[in-house]
Protein backbone atom coordinates (compact mmCIF):
# COMPACT_ATOMS: atom_id res chain seq x y z
CA UNK A 1 0.00 0.00 0.00
CA UNK A 2 1.16 3.37 -1.40
CA UNK A 3 0.10 6.37 1.20
CA UNK A 4 0.51 9.76 0.20
CA UNK A 5 0.14 12.90 2.57
CA UNK A 6 -0.74 15.67 1.60
CA UNK A 7 -1.85 19.25 3.02
CA UNK A 8 -1.19 23.02 3.70
CA UNK A 9 1.97 24.55 4.89
CA UNK A 10 2.27 23.52 9.19
CA UNK A 11 -0.86 21.36 8.55
CA UNK A 12 1.36 18.59 10.46
CA UNK A 13 2.07 16.62 7.41
CA UNK A 14 5.08 15.03 8.37
CA UNK A 15 4.23 14.99 11.93
CA UNK A 16 1.42 12.33 10.87
CA UNK A 17 3.73 10.78 8.22
CA UNK A 18 6.24 9.83 11.18
CA UNK A 19 4.07 8.47 13.50
CA UNK A 20 1.95 6.65 11.28
CA UNK A 21 5.41 5.04 9.87
CA UNK A 22 6.36 4.25 13.23
CA UNK A 23 2.98 3.04 13.95
CA UNK A 24 2.71 0.54 11.06
CA UNK A 25 6.66 -0.28 11.71
CA UNK A 26 5.10 -1.37 15.15
CA UNK A 27 2.75 -4.03 13.59
CA UNK A 28 5.48 -5.73 11.67
CA UNK A 29 5.55 -3.79 8.11
CA UNK A 30 8.57 -2.61 6.25
CA UNK A 31 7.72 1.03 6.03
CA UNK A 32 9.62 2.86 3.31
CA UNK A 33 8.85 6.85 4.28
CA UNK A 34 9.47 9.05 0.76
CA UNK A 35 10.35 12.49 1.95
CA UNK A 36 9.32 14.18 -1.88
CA UNK A 37 8.81 17.95 0.20
CA UNK A 38 12.64 19.71 -1.37
CA UNK A 39 12.06 21.91 1.13
CA UNK A 40 11.38 19.78 4.40
CA UNK A 41 14.46 19.30 6.46
CA UNK A 42 12.92 17.91 9.82
CA UNK A 43 11.10 14.96 8.56
CA UNK A 44 14.32 12.67 9.22
CA UNK A 45 14.76 14.13 12.38
CA UNK A 46 11.48 13.29 13.77
CA UNK A 47 12.09 9.90 12.39
CA UNK A 48 15.72 9.82 14.17
CA UNK A 49 17.85 9.28 11.48
CA UNK A 50 20.15 11.54 9.08
CA UNK A 51 19.16 12.78 6.42
CA UNK A 52 20.76 10.57 3.08
CA UNK A 53 22.22 11.53 0.04
CA UNK A 54 18.60 12.13 -2.30
CA UNK A 55 17.26 9.91 -5.09
CA UNK A 56 18.51 12.97 -7.03
CA UNK A 57 21.73 12.80 -6.27
CA UNK A 58 21.62 9.16 -7.28
CA UNK A 59 20.48 9.77 -10.82
CA UNK A 60 23.61 12.58 -11.23
CA UNK A 61 21.71 15.84 -9.25
CA UNK A 62 19.77 18.06 -11.26
CA UNK A 63 21.55 18.11 -14.15
CA UNK A 64 21.46 14.34 -14.77
CA UNK A 65 17.39 14.47 -13.83
CA UNK A 66 17.00 16.94 -16.36
CA UNK A 67 18.71 14.75 -18.62
CA UNK A 68 16.78 11.85 -18.38
CA UNK A 69 13.47 13.81 -18.13
CA UNK A 70 14.16 14.24 -21.92
CA UNK A 71 14.60 10.19 -22.78
CA UNK A 72 12.16 7.93 -23.34
CA UNK A 73 11.89 4.48 -20.85
CA UNK A 74 12.44 1.27 -22.36
CA UNK A 75 8.85 0.30 -22.37
CA UNK A 76 8.95 3.91 -24.26
CA UNK A 77 5.88 5.49 -21.25
CA UNK A 78 7.76 8.49 -19.34
CA UNK A 79 11.27 9.76 -18.76
CA UNK A 80 14.20 6.80 -18.84
CA UNK A 81 14.75 6.89 -15.09
CA UNK A 82 14.51 3.03 -14.53
CA UNK A 83 15.28 0.24 -16.35
CA UNK A 84 12.47 -1.62 -14.74
CA UNK A 85 10.28 -2.14 -11.94
CA UNK A 86 12.01 -1.49 -8.10
CA UNK A 87 11.13 -3.22 -5.07
CA UNK A 88 12.02 -1.04 -1.77
CA UNK A 89 15.41 -3.30 -1.56
CA UNK A 90 16.64 -2.26 -4.54
CA UNK A 91 16.02 0.98 -3.89
CA UNK A 92 20.11 2.37 -3.98
CA UNK A 93 21.34 1.84 -0.26
CA UNK A 94 23.36 4.61 -0.56
CA UNK A 95 20.11 6.94 -1.03
CA UNK A 96 18.36 5.90 2.35
CA UNK A 97 18.61 5.59 6.21
CA UNK A 98 17.10 3.39 8.06
CA UNK A 99 15.82 2.67 11.58
CA UNK A 100 13.80 -0.12 13.35
CA UNK A 101 12.52 -1.28 10.31
CA UNK A 102 11.59 2.34 8.98
CA UNK A 103 13.77 3.43 5.93
CA UNK A 104 14.02 6.74 4.40
CA UNK A 105 13.99 7.86 0.94
CA UNK A 106 14.42 12.02 0.24
CA UNK A 107 13.77 12.56 -3.81
CA UNK A 108 15.38 15.65 -3.63
CA UNK A 109 15.82 19.24 -1.97
CA UNK A 110 16.52 22.64 -2.43
CA UNK A 111 20.09 23.66 -0.65
CA UNK A 112 20.89 27.20 -2.85
CA UNK A 113 20.15 30.31 -3.64
CA UNK A 114 19.08 30.28 -7.63
CA UNK A 115 18.93 26.57 -7.96
CA UNK A 116 15.68 26.55 -10.60
CA UNK A 117 12.36 25.14 -9.93
CA UNK A 118 11.50 21.53 -8.07
CA UNK A 119 9.95 20.15 -11.43
CA UNK A 120 12.65 17.34 -11.46
CA UNK A 121 12.12 16.49 -8.32
CA UNK A 122 8.31 16.64 -9.16
CA UNK A 123 8.88 14.03 -12.15
CA UNK A 124 11.44 11.75 -10.20
CA UNK A 125 8.44 11.40 -7.48
CA UNK A 126 6.03 10.44 -10.12
CA UNK A 127 8.31 7.26 -11.57
CA UNK A 128 9.97 6.13 -8.79
CA UNK A 129 6.29 5.81 -7.13
CA UNK A 130 4.75 4.39 -10.50
CA UNK A 131 7.96 2.32 -10.74
CA UNK A 132 8.05 0.64 -6.99
CA UNK A 133 6.74 -2.48 -6.63
CA UNK A 134 5.08 -2.92 -2.73
CA UNK A 135 4.90 -6.29 -0.96
CA UNK A 136 2.26 -7.37 1.00
CA UNK A 137 4.21 -6.60 4.37
CA UNK A 138 5.02 -3.12 3.06
CA UNK A 139 3.72 0.24 3.41
CA UNK A 140 4.82 3.70 1.60
CA UNK A 141 4.00 6.54 2.75
CA UNK A 142 4.70 10.04 1.14
CA UNK A 143 5.41 13.40 2.76
CA UNK A 144 4.43 15.82 -0.23
CA UNK A 145 5.42 19.85 -0.34
CA UNK A 146 2.80 21.95 0.99
CA UNK A 147 -0.08 22.82 -1.12
CA UNK A 148 -1.63 20.78 -4.49
CA UNK A 149 1.63 21.45 -6.64
CA UNK A 150 2.25 17.66 -6.58
CA UNK A 151 -1.28 17.01 -8.20
CA UNK A 152 -0.80 19.17 -10.88
CA UNK A 153 2.86 16.86 -11.05
CA UNK A 154 0.58 13.69 -11.19
CA UNK A 155 2.49 12.40 -7.93
CA UNK A 156 -1.04 10.37 -7.19
CA UNK A 157 -0.91 8.79 -9.85
CA UNK A 158 1.43 5.96 -8.07
CA UNK A 159 -0.63 5.98 -4.52
CA UNK A 160 -3.38 3.87 -3.43
CA UNK A 161 -5.01 6.60 -1.07
CA UNK A 162 -4.63 10.05 -0.13
CA UNK A 163 -4.69 11.63 3.64
CA UNK A 164 -5.39 15.52 4.21
CA UNK A 165 -3.89 16.31 7.26
CA UNK A 166 -6.13 19.56 8.01
CA UNK A 167 -5.58 21.58 10.65
CA UNK A 168 -8.39 23.86 12.47
CA UNK A 169 -8.09 26.99 9.76
CA UNK A 170 -10.71 28.03 7.37
CA UNK A 171 -7.36 27.61 4.70
CA UNK A 172 -7.04 23.40 5.19
CA UNK A 173 -10.83 24.05 4.69
CA UNK A 174 -10.76 25.30 1.92
CA UNK A 175 -7.91 23.35 0.62
CA UNK A 176 -9.97 20.16 1.50
CA UNK A 177 -12.33 20.98 -0.89
CA UNK A 178 -10.23 21.64 -3.79
CA UNK A 179 -8.18 17.90 -2.77
CA UNK A 180 -11.45 15.81 -2.64
CA UNK A 181 -12.14 17.19 -6.42
CA UNK A 182 -8.97 16.18 -7.66
CA UNK A 183 -8.79 12.99 -6.11
CA UNK A 184 -12.46 12.02 -7.68
CA UNK A 185 -11.54 12.85 -11.07
CA UNK A 186 -8.32 10.95 -10.50
CA UNK A 187 -10.19 8.01 -8.58
CA UNK A 188 -8.09 7.88 -5.19
CA UNK A 189 -9.66 7.05 -2.16
CA UNK A 190 -9.76 10.43 0.18
CA UNK A 191 -9.31 10.49 3.96
CA UNK A 192 -8.98 13.41 6.31
CA UNK A 193 -6.74 13.69 9.31
CA UNK A 194 -7.68 16.48 11.71
CA UNK A 195 -4.55 17.47 13.51
CA UNK A 196 -4.46 19.72 16.27
CA UNK A 197 -8.20 19.53 17.53
CA UNK A 198 -9.67 19.07 20.55
CA UNK A 199 -13.67 17.78 21.04
CA UNK A 200 -14.98 21.45 20.53
CA UNK A 201 -12.65 22.17 17.09
CA UNK A 202 -13.63 18.87 15.81
CA UNK A 203 -16.83 19.66 15.74
CA UNK A 204 -16.55 22.72 14.48
CA UNK A 205 -14.46 21.50 11.38
CA UNK A 206 -17.26 18.76 11.25
CA UNK A 207 -19.79 21.17 10.24
CA UNK A 208 -17.35 22.20 6.73
CA UNK A 209 -16.41 18.53 5.85
CA UNK A 210 -17.70 15.50 4.69
CA UNK A 211 -18.15 13.31 8.00
CA UNK A 212 -17.09 9.72 6.07
CA UNK A 213 -13.97 11.19 5.13
CA UNK A 214 -12.46 11.90 8.36
CA UNK A 215 -10.41 8.70 9.21
CA UNK A 216 -8.58 10.49 12.52
CA UNK A 217 -8.82 13.76 14.96
CA UNK A 218 -5.69 14.33 16.12
CA UNK A 219 -5.26 15.91 19.72
CA UNK A 220 -2.41 19.06 20.19
CA UNK A 221 -0.27 17.10 22.88
CA UNK A 222 2.97 18.85 25.26
CA UNK A 223 4.85 15.62 23.66
CA UNK A 224 4.45 16.67 20.48
CA UNK A 225 4.37 20.36 20.79
CA UNK A 226 8.01 19.69 22.25
CA UNK A 227 9.31 17.13 19.56
CA UNK A 228 8.52 19.38 17.11
CA UNK A 229 9.89 22.39 18.88
CA UNK A 230 13.50 20.66 19.69
CA UNK A 231 13.65 18.51 16.57
CA UNK A 232 13.54 15.61 18.19
CA UNK A 233 12.69 11.79 17.69
CA UNK A 234 8.65 11.41 17.41
CA UNK A 235 9.19 8.49 20.03
CA UNK A 236 5.71 8.24 21.15
CA UNK A 237 2.62 6.43 21.08
CA UNK A 238 -0.41 8.44 20.29
CA UNK A 239 -3.49 6.02 20.30
CA UNK A 240 -5.53 8.03 17.90
CA UNK A 241 -2.89 7.46 15.02
CA UNK A 242 -2.77 3.93 16.34
CA UNK A 243 -6.25 4.14 15.20
CA UNK A 244 -5.29 5.52 12.38
CA UNK A 245 -3.10 2.74 11.12
CA UNK A 246 -6.10 0.17 12.28
CA UNK A 247 -8.08 2.44 9.61
CA UNK A 248 -5.97 2.07 6.69
CA UNK A 249 -5.10 -1.64 7.25
CA UNK A 250 -9.16 -2.30 6.94
CA UNK A 251 -9.00 -0.52 4.08
CA UNK A 252 -6.18 -2.20 2.42
CA UNK A 253 -7.67 -6.36 3.34
CA UNK A 254 -11.10 -4.78 2.03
Amino acid sequence: MKVLVCGKGGSGKSTVAALLAKSMAKRGYRVLVADSDESNYGLHRQLGMELPPTLMDHFGGRRGVKEKMGRPSQGGEGPGFFDGRWTIDEIPPEATAEKDGIKLLAIGKIHDFGEGCACPMGSLSRNFLDNLSVGEKEMVIVDTEAGIEHFGRGVEAGCDAILAVLDPSFESILLSKKIAEISEKINKPLYFVLNRVDDERKAAMMESLDGRRVAAAIPETEEIFRAGLSGTELDLIVKEMEGLADFLLLRKTG
